[in-house]
């Protein structure tokens, strides 16, 4: 790109020592970067004048991978997306093909999507609050919600088998339900993960140090959210208060008694404090859910769309044709177009598919937050000293996996 030249010359020194600024490039080999991202900066000094983002590639072709495969196949791809909260993902993309399909999950199936979904924001956000605590320098800090997101992880595994890459919803219902033991692990883990929070917040919410360096660290003002398309704790954090759950409610999520934080002036630390209070009100939903539970079943009953039970197929014919049917042929949606957004911990994720009534989708499309908070970023940092770069990108907690494209 060159170099570029500066006006600014040294009042003291009277020459041209610092009259050009400086092009650098920061990673994708650093550690902070994930991997993917490359930050192209101006620098005049220590201060930023200008940077582009280049998000890079991770070579997954997510959409395009989804558009040769049968419904059913895609749900291990969202997994791979927000890989932090991946049953969020799959609770979205679900809901998207049971609309197309009209059809509505049983009212447990709906309860038990909303506890995962919610412990998976827990654990969404005590990673993105960890690990940019840990970039300023509170190593401990990230030690302690690190434990808290372990417990989280603990329960995820209890419940799908996985921790991460947990591929647990299915269309039209779950993989399988909650263990009879599940009330008994929550709830003393809920408390583990509440004494950690309020360690966390002794050490760090009125650090000095860490004050200082987050109060009025890049500034988004309300009209400059809604103008970005933010959504999600970047849009909140600015006093915008939209939130999927609320606004276009879900899977039941009008009967639970909930708040949504807002920040006041849209820097860095109202963007920590609405993370912060997301997941405590993340735990109520949880406790409400769970307090709550209904009964029955966990999936829809039209063998059109569910693959029957192993009994079944192990004990009759029909089951097995069932089966091999739901395998190799799977759903086939009327052919039609939806938009169906759900809350993830980064913001809106919305799943916009186009069926022409055939097992393959024809067209997938996410709204993935990540890609579209990484827009703002370039404008974020200007102004700002080289050191706050990092914690910038911290809190914008971009997820390499939505980026991709």
């Amino acid at each position: 790109m060159g170099e570029v030249a500066n006006n600014w010359q040294s009042s003291e020194l009277g020459d041209s020592l610092h009259s050009q600024t400086m092009i650098v490039n920061m990673g994708p080999s650093h550690p902070a970067t994930h991997g993917t991202i490359r930050l192209i900066i101006e620098l005049d000094g220590e201060i930023v004048r200008r940077c582009d983002v280049d998000v890079g590639y991770l070579h997954r072709g997510f959409e395009k991978e989804c558009e040769n495969t049968r419904y059913h196949q895609v749900i291990p791809y969202t997994d791979r997306l927000n890989y932090v909260s991946p049953v969020i993902n799959n609770v979205g993309y679900c809901l998207a093909i049971e609309q197309l399909l009209k059809v509505q999950v049983p009212p447990r199936c709906q309860a038990i999507r909303v506890i995962l979904s919610e412990l998976s924001r827990i654990g969404d956000h005590l990673t993105c609050l960890g690990a940019a605590a840990m970039e300023l320098g509170a190593f401990t800090v990230m030690l302690y919600m690190m434990e808290a997101r372990e417990y989280i992880y603990e329960l995820i595994e209890m419940v799908t088998g996985a921790r991460v890459t947990i591929s647990y919803c299915r269309i039209g219902g779950l993989r399988s339900d909650l263990l009879e033991n599940f009330h008994a692990e929550l709830t003393p883990r809920l408390t583990k993960i509440k004494k950690k929070l309020n360690e966390c917040d002794k050490l760090l919410t009125r650090n000095r140090i860490f004050v200082d360096r987050m109060v009025g660290v890049g500034i988004i003002a309300a009209d400059e959210a809604i103008g970005y398309a933010l959504t999600g704790p970047m849009l909140r954090a600015s006093g915008v208060n939209y939130d999927v759950r609320k606004a276009f409610p879900y899977s039941g999520y009008e009967n639970y008694n909930f708040e949504v934080p807002l920040g006041t002036k849209g820097d860095n630390y109202d963007r920590y404090i609405v993370r912060f209070n997301e997941i405590e009100q993340s735990m109520s939903i949880v406790e409400q859910a769970l307090k709550k539970l209904p009964g029955g079943p966990i999936c829809v009953d039209d063998p059109h769309i569910i693959m029957p039970s192993k009994d079944e197929v192990y004990s009759s014919i029909e089951g097995m044709i069932s089966q091999f049917k739901m395998v190799f042929d799977g759903v086939r949606p009327p052919a039609g177009e939806v938009y169906f957004p759900v809350e993830g911990g980064n913001g809106e994720v919305g799943f916009y598919v186009v069926s022409d009534s055939s097992n393959i989708p024809y067209r997938v499309h996410v709204r993935a937050p990540s890609f579209i908070h990484m827009g703002i970023f370039g404008r974020l940092v200007e102004g700002h000293s080289l050191a706050d770069i990092i914690a910038l990108f911290g809190m914008t907690n971009m997820i390499g996996g939505e980026c991709d494209r």
